[in-house]
């Protein structure tokens, strides 16, 4: 391979002149030219030979090395693949994700009817219910006996009911209400409402009245709610106001006849915080809705009653 490389670099030296000028000046790009002579192409080693450039044209001859020759990457054709692999490779991809679950239709409903809503067992006009609310030692039981002799009302007092309740034999209730009673505490709406309600259905099946004084009742919001939504609701509510002083020297003294648990001072206090904490909110809601007689019950039982004959009077008119 030197040998020839040897006979090759000979042949084109003495094939080159260099004329070169004197002048430094005339040595220039546009005087130092290269001129080769009796130089062919043949004479070069097939090793060293540089294979003409290929031509790339699209478009008709216009004359240079690439005028003329066609395209041997058309265009189309590949567009054409990669939009088809591109394709593909989506619809690989989808195939392969979970399918949305469909959404259902929300399922409807039925509408309540008449038949569905729960009535009072005691519907408009069928019976007349006043609450008669006050603090302990108030004096509503003696006024309650006034308006039943006369006007002819049922009174129906819940401590009553709950007091003849824990004594009745077999009562599932009795302890509970003792307890109740004794700590100054409500007892639980559901037996206050049931007996009540039973001793309604019992008075006018029995004495054919439907005219109601609920004394005591009721303590708190809940029973008001109950008692109107499951057995009746009320006309008015009559709340005797007195000052703690005087309620609690007028229970002291009944407690030295009357025998009860919670005439005793420890649960008399109990009883005003509770009447102060759960019944005056009761009072506040039926005031709120023009359903409140207020009677000052600090004057005499019968200074009391004149009050309460006059308010019931114009009440009933109203």
């Amino acid at each position: 391979m030197s040998s020839v490389f040897r006979s090759f670099s000979g042949r084109i030296a003495s094939n080159l002149q260099y004329p070169i000028c004197n002048s430094a000046s005339a040595v220039t790009g546009k005087h130092l030219r290269f001129q080769i002579r009796n130089f062919q192409p043949s004479s070069v080693p097939s090793a060293f030979r540089r294979n003409p450039a290929r031509n790339y044209a699209t478009g008709p001859g216009k004359g240079g090395e690439t005028a003329g020759s066609k395209n041997p990457f058309p265009i189309l054709p590949l567009l054409a693949i990669l939009a088809a692999g591109s394709g593909g490779f989506y619809f690989l991809v989808q195939s392969r994700k979970e399918p949305m679950p469909a959404i259902e239709e929300p399922s409807r409903k039925p509408r309540l009817t008449a038949g569905d809503v729960k009535k009072p067992a005691f519907g408009p006009g069928e019976v007349s219910v006043i609450f008669v609310l006050g603090g302990p030692g108030a004096g509503k039981g003696t006024q309650c006996g006034n308006l039943v002799r006369d006007y002819g009302f049922v009174h129906l007092s819940a401590g009553d009911l709950l007091r003849a309740e824990q004594n009745r034999e077999g009562s599932e209730f009795g302890e509970l209400i003792k307890t109740c009673i004794r700590e100054g505490k409500i007892v639980p709406m559901e037996v206050t409402v049931a007996l009540l309600e039973n001793a309604m259905r019992d008075a006018i099946a029995t004495q054919k009245k439907t005219k109601f004084l609920i004394d005591g009742f009721p303590r708190q919001m809940d029973q008001a709610i109950k008692f109107e939504e499951e057995v009746a609701e009320s006309r008015f509510t009559l709340f005797f106001e007195c000052s703690e002083e005087t309620m609690l020297q007028r229970l002291l003294k009944r407690g030295e006849t009357s025998g009860r648990i919670d005439d005793n001072i420890e649960s008399i206090k109990k009883r005003f915080h509770t009447f102060e904490v759960t019944s005056m909110p009761v009072v506040e809601y039926y005031e709120k809705k023009d359903k409140v007689v207020r009677i000052d019950a600090s004057s005499t039982p019968e200074g009391v009653y004149s009050q309460v004959k006059k308010q019931l009077t114009d009440k009933l008119k109203a």
